[in-house]
């Protein structure tokens, strides 16, 4: 019962950012709910977290923490096994190469070049490398790093995911990638789904469903790379026991994706609930932006917003190169 003020606090705000980008002019720009919630949360976290009171920080923390596990369950609910098999090898190996080397990059460049933290760097790596903000927030579900640590990885996919919307279609009539491969090429290097979306759709409706099938291979990743994170943490605990912190979120995201691939929910029942899942990340990210601490964030300096940078410029250069030749 203490979680219940902080939760009805998370939701009332989170509803208010999911039902103003339900308007046209929002989603004329592309505004998602979930990048207008840590929006809306960091203010209210920075600038009137005064008057927040005591009771409803542990509600906040559940919000931003375990209400995510169950909206990332859900996610499944978008993906068949059928679309991804559709999309066939090259879709798979564009994602694969450009997962794992973005991720690497990052991480080497973040911990040995920039001196930063390691939990920012990975933050930082896996949003820019597999699927975005969901792609933090699950990586820290099991990481537990800091608030602000989490919300500046978010802000990085924020940052470079809109720039993406924009430049992409503009690279398309510049003839960057040929036509044919141009959906690959915004499936495996673009941040978030929605982003994906955006600047497919800016191109063609053939582009825009190759590119979200890509993306959602892509997404579906994020549960070996957890699998593989929780190896790394077991191994690195001083205690000689730990059992490997299994993802089972990550797992059942998986078991959704199955069942979804059957097509046995009806279409109405199936929206409805790929729509409250995007309110749970509503709510999770409202969380999360009340929780971020723009003082603690000024200390981190610019370090990992050009780490950020020099990532997305890989994704969008090698991206390239990958479409054409895989």
């Amino acid at each position: 019962m203490k979680h219940i003020k902080g939760i009805v606090f998370c939701t009332f705000f989170a509803l208010i950012a999911y039902c103003t980008c339900k308007c046209g002019f929002c989603q004329s720009i592309n505004l998602n709910s979930l990048t207008f919630a840590i929006i809306i949360g960091i203010v209210i976290g920075n600038v009137f977290h005064k008057f927040i009171p005591e009771s409803f920080k542990d509600g906040i923390s559940f919000s931003a923490k375990k209400l995510l596990r169950l909206a990332i369950i859900l996610y499944g609910f978008r993906i068949t096994f059928q679309q991804i098999f559709a999309v066939g090898m090259q879709g798979f190996w564009a994602d694969v190469i450009m997962l794992s080397t973005t991720y690497l990059l990052g991480y080497y460049l973040g911990t040995r070049v920039f001196k930063l933290d390691k939990d920012l760097c990975m933050l930082t790596s896996i949003g820019s490398s597999v699927c975005g903000a969901a792609a933090v927030l699950g990586t820290d579900s099991m990481l537990k790093a800091d608030s602000h640590k989490v919300s500046l990885a978010v802000s990085t996919v924020v940052l470079f995911g809109t720039i993406s919307m924009f430049l992409y279609p503009l690279l398309s009539s510049l003839g960057f990638v040929p036509q044919d491969v141009f959906g690959v090429y915004i499936g495996s290097t673009v941040h978030e789904v929605a982003q994906v979306v955006a600047a497919g759709s800016a191109i063609s409706p053939t582009v825009c469903d190759t590119a979200v099938i890509v993306k959602l291979t892509r997404v579906m990743m994020l549960v070996p790379y957890l699998f593989l994170l929780g190896l790394y943490l077991a191994k690195k605990s001083k205690t000689k026991r730990t059992k490997v912190p299994m993802p089972w979120f990550a797992i059942l995201f998986v078991v959704m994706c199955g069942f979804n691939s059957l097509n046995i929910l009806p279409v109405t029942i199936k929206s409805g609930i790929i729509e409250f899942d995007v309110l749970l990340l509503t709510i999770a990210m409202f969380g999360l932006g009340v929780e971020t601490n723009f003082e603690k964030i000024k200390g981190l300096g610019l370090k990992p917003i050009l780490l950020a940078g020099i990532m997305f410029v890989w994704l969008v250069c090698i991206g390239a190169l990958t479409a054409k030749f895989i």
